[in-house]
């Protein structure tokens, strides 16, 4: 039986896309997806989430209708899950790490190690950094028993993109439940200021106005990386483009980020306060998990073969979108203590038994 999926239902974005499309491919369960994107300008499929879906085709040898460009309607029927390497480019500036986002969960559960090289933007507005999904996400999968590597190869800014970035996954049998709850402080922050085809004067003031603003907040123990890439580096971007990754570890353990683009007219400093003043905030929460993450783990958790439970710095309606496809999708049983826009307590029961081996005997 395939499931149907209303694509306008809560946030309305790429995200259910992505999520149920992921889930599919996992579970071995066709779906039906309408009003693709519909709340969005333009709507439906961008090339980014076509690629998404094009990759996730390969590596499940899935049937697919509807995939292309502007599509507000999908098909996508699984088959076999299978490993090996793979390159998939978005063509445009098309975010790396929300491709990724739908890849990594359905590389874990290949027969085989899979690799694969995704081409496009790696520092994108709207969008986690790349270097986000390496400090904050992978940290916490890895407590799921999830092994994953990241290797950055050239950054990608809007608008020609042409980022480089190369993951690989380490298969498991099952993912293990998470519970990320304590917060018993900070043990350091780290951050990393970055740049391509730019004064490196810029990098620098980011990161001491980020300095600065942590210090007037009490947190003194900051370690900072700066990155200012010229055309003669290998990792540069084929444009110009800043930003700023900040990333405090917790104890007893859990990873909370922020970060913040720099585009023309906008001091650095700014850049840098920003990205400082939202990490503050999330840590005042006293909460193991930030409000991005919080969405990004939703999948794992649906997948887990057992109970997890997060505490979020804030309920965001995408994180509440990702429970609502997780649900239709994986039959998965999530409970909230807390409302939007508020710190939260989530808790899911996830698959009973997420083993490869066993895939075929969840398909419908």
């Amino acid at each position: 039986m395939t499931i149907e999926i209303d694509g306008s239902m809560g946030e309305g974005g790429g995200q259910i896309l992505r999520v149920s499309t992921a889930l599919s491919a996992i579970l071995g369960k066709p779906i039906r997806i309408r009003n693709i994107r519909v709340k969005r300008s333009p709507p439906g499929l961008r090339p980014q989430h076509k690629t998404a879906v094009e990759a996730l085709t390969r590596m499940s040898n899935a049937s697919v209708e509807g995939l292309q460009v502007s599509s507000t309607s999908l098909t996508f029927a699984p088959k076999a899950l299978e490993g090996g390497q793979f390159v998939f480019d978005t063509g445009t500036a098309g975010s790396v790490s929300l491709v990724l986002q739908s890849l990594i969960p359905v590389m874990a559960f290949t027969q085989t190690k899979s690799r694969v090289e995704v081409r496009g933007g790696t520092n994108n507005p709207f969008a986690p950094a790349v270097d986000y999904i390496e400090e904050v996400l992978l940290p916490a999968v890895s407590c799921m028993g999830l092994n994953v590597s990241i290797h950055l190869v050239k950054r990608g800014f809007y608008p020609r993109g042409g980022g480089v970035v190369v993951a690989e996954v380490d298969p498991i049998n099952k993912l293990q439940p998470i519970t990320l709850t304590e917060f018993k402080g900070v043990k350091d922050i780290s951050g990393l200021s970055y740049s391509s085809r730019l004064p490196c004067h810029i990098v620098e003031r980011m990161a001491r106005s980020a300095r600065r603003k942590l210090a007037a907040a009490a947190y003194t123990n900051v370690e900072m990386r700066l990155e200012c890439l010229q055309p003669k580096d290998e990792k540069c971007a084929v444009n110009s483009g800043t930003g700023i990754l900040l990333y405090a570890k917790l104890r007893p353990r859990g990873v909370l980020g922020s970060d913040s683009l720099g585009e023309r007219g906008r001091p650095a400093e700014k850049v840098g306060y920003d990205a400082a003043s939202a990490l503050i905030t999330q840590l005042a929460t006293r909460s193991p998990v930030d409000k991005f993450l919080g969405d990004q783990l939703i999948m794992y958790m649906a997948l887990a073969s057992g109970t997890s439970t997060i505490r979020v710095s804030e309920l965001t309606l995408h994180t509440t979108t990702c429970m609502a496809v997780s649900t239709l999708v994986a039959g998965s049983r999530f409970t909230v203590v807390g409302s939007l826009g508020k710190p939260a307590t989530i808790t899911c029961d996830g698959q009973d038994r997420t083993d490869k081996r066993s895939l075929k005997e969840m398909s419908p």
